[in-house]
């Protein structure tokens, strides 16, 4: 079924992207991210000595703060906050600063829609333009349920305001795997058919849903790549230094 999108793109077809690295001085890392006219900049802190009573002496800690374009955090953010933590989390091998914190800051600068998926990927940006030691990349991607049943991808935000249901997807970047070829496995399944995050809002069924996931899972792939392009030189860098 052909849609009619006011920008023109086609239901799976995503907004121009764009990352860059290394953009602030003092921060340990750092990165910006843009889905068309949705950026956000991610500043990465760490790792500190842990200070904080909760923090686990086996492990590091990841701690994220969210920033809004203006005005004050509000239950909305700080529920996104959650979700990049616990995100993070899931990728970052903890063990091996153990007894640290990690501080990403996320700071909006335009919402143009998608943008929780869009700092999810400057957060993951910046935990690489830092060195922190990391399981895999992830990259993240919004997918909205219309109405009459048709999924698209990358959504605006006049886009999202039309839809019945959203779901907000990550998934992992295999290419920039540190493990080991044997242990690319969540739980018993392959990575390829893993998910790090999923978070809906609104009412879709089990067939909408892995209809989503189908059409996120696909939408990724393009990211991955131009992820894996952005930071590539990077890696290598860091490949020769640790060689």
């Amino acid at each position: 079924m052909e849609i009619d999108r006011v920008d023109g793109r086609t239901e799976n077809q995503l907004r121009p992207l764009a990352c860059s690295r290394n953009i602030l001085n003092r921060a340990h890392g750092s990165a910006s991210w843009s889905q068309g006219d949705t950026k956000v900049l991610a500043a990465v802190y760490g790792p500190k000595a842990g200070v904080k009573k909760n923090e686990n002496p086996e492990k590091a800690c990841v701690e994220v703060i969210w920033k809004p374009k203006t005005g004050q955090i509000g239950k909305l953010e700080k529920e996104y906050e959650m979700i990049v933590k616990r995100t993070l989390q899931s990728i970052c091998i903890l063990t091996i600063n153990p007894n640290t914190t990690t501080s990403v800051i996320v700071q909006v600068l335009n919402d143009d829609g998608s943008l929780l998926p869009c700092a999810i990927n400057a957060a993951c940006a910046a935990l690489i333009d830092a060195g922190i030691p990391l399981k895999h990349l992830a990259v993240a991607i919004c997918c909205c349920l219309a109405d009459s049943g048709y999924v698209i991808l990358d959504p605006t935000k006049l886009e999202e305001q039309k839809m019945k249901a959203f779901a907000y997807l990550v998934f992992p970047n295999l290419i920039l795997s540190v493990l080991p070829e044997g242990s690319l496995k969540v739980v018993g399944e392959p990575m390829e058919h893993a998910i790090i995050t999923s978070v809906t809002q609104g009412a879709m069924s089990v067939d909408d849903y892995l209809h989503c996931l189908d059409r996120g899972r696909a939408a990724t792939a393009k990211m991955s790549a131009f992820l894996r392009k952005t930071l590539q030189p990077q890696i290598s860098s860091d490949s020769s230094k640790a060689g």
